[in-house]
């Protein structure tokens, strides 16, 4: 584990401007303890409209972030294809890495950035850190204290029509490290994964509801494509520690139904708040309660970037951080393995293990000046 290095904030690179850093630099850059120096996209115009957005004082091609001499961080914000390439290409600038989920596209790939942040002394973490919000940092505090008794199953639901055929990135959300299970799968099985432990096994069923789809907008207008992911991922998972859960992740639903955690255990069973979102109350019905009993959520909010916080707190104290690139990898792992067990029919085994981390206290605080 790398240790402390440097001192005062961490200095910070983007490396994507599309839609998904408005939320991230809106909270980067309200962290005391970060300090974006750069945004950069390969089309630079882009990235220079955000920086400008967010007042950050420089923009410019990746590459420019990789070599910016105050960079120690990069928060990879790609497309899932680059999350790879742009993962390894920081490590080897010699920077901390960020990535959005997918931490990578396969194991082999996913295992070389691991062993490459780890030869360099480098720390790497990856997407969703919803789990760091008060919403499932309170059910976890629920659970270990004995609320609900010894956890014995979960169930998770995602469903929703899906994206329609005139959006802009229909293409790449129906290819190869999408679909839902790429796409929305990472939050559910890392809420259960911060409840239960290590997923052992997987045993899964995918449905493609429309083949092909054709494009209505960009420069690929009226053209057909082929449907490269299941639309519908069905999955019955096993932990390391005897819980059992199901989750379903859909596409092909008429109507929307997102967020739906539950966690049953022998004397209650918690409701837990949306895993794509850092807060909201949680509900708690006891054996023998005639209805839920609502409990509201503890603990900081922050939003996406608290992933990167962690990250540059725990290098300047040389202590872990919480959303690793192994747990990462674990669910990259998982899901690889409900890929598997689609196209295989059977039971696959997962073989990495999710790490254990230190819960967030609820005091934590992302606003706080602490480097």
């Amino acid at each position: 584990m790398s240790g402390v290095s440097g001192s005062g904030p961490m200095g910070v690179g983007v490396v994507g401007a599309g839609k998904i850093s408005e939320q991230y630099l809106e909270n980067l850059t309200r962290f005391p303890d970060l300090d974006v120096r750069i945004v950069t996209d390969l089309y630079p115009d882009r990235a220079a409209e955000q920086a400008a957005a967010y007042g950050v004082p420089e923009s410019g091609t990746p590459e420019q972030a990789l070599e910016h001499p105050d960079v120690e961080i990069i928060v990879n914000l790609t497309i899932p294809a680059a999350h790879a390439e742009v993962s390894m290409a920081a490590l080897g600038a010699g920077k901390h890495v960020w990535t959005e989920k997918p931490f990578t596209l396969d194991r082999a790939t996913g295992l070389r950035l691991l062993e490459k942040a780890e030869g360099a002394g480098l720390r790497i973490g990856g997407a969703p850190d919803t789990f760091l919000g008060a919403g499932l940092q309170t059910a976890r505090r629920m659970i270990e204290r004995g609320d609900i008794g010894v956890p014995l199953t979960g169930l998770t639901l995602f469903e929703v029509p899906g994206p329609v055929d005139d959006h802009r990135n229909l293409e790449v959300l129906l290819s190869r490290g999408a679909g839902p299970l790429w796409d929305m799968g990472p939050y559910y099985l890392t809420a259960l994964a911060q409840f239960f432990g290590s997923f052992r096994s997987v045993v899964a069923t995918g449905r493609v509801a429309r083949p092909t789809r054709v494009l209505r907008v960009g420069p690929k207008a009226g053209q057909e494509i082929t449907v490269q992911v299941p639309t519908h991922v069905g999955v019955i998972a096993e932990f390391e520690a005897g819980q059992a859960a199901t989750t379903v992740l859909s596409w092909d639903s008429p109507h929307r139904r997102v967020g739906h955690v539950e966690i049953v255990g022998s004397e209650a069973t918690l409701s837990v708040p949306d895993p794509n979102h850092f807060d909201g109350d949680l509900r708690i019905r006891r054996a023998g309660d005639d209805d839920w009993t609502t409990v509201p959520a503890v603990g900081p909010v922050g939003g996406r970037g608290l992933g990167t916080l962690d990250i540059a707190r725990a290098v300047r104290a040389g202590v872990p951080h919480r959303a690793s690139g192994q747990l990462a990898y674990h669910v990259l792992d998982t899901m690889a393995a409900v890929s598997e067990s689609i196209e295989r029919g059977e039971v696959v085994p997962v073989r990495s293990s999710a790490p254990a981390t230190k819960p967030v206290t609820e005091d934590w605080d992302p606003y706080a000046r602490t480097l």
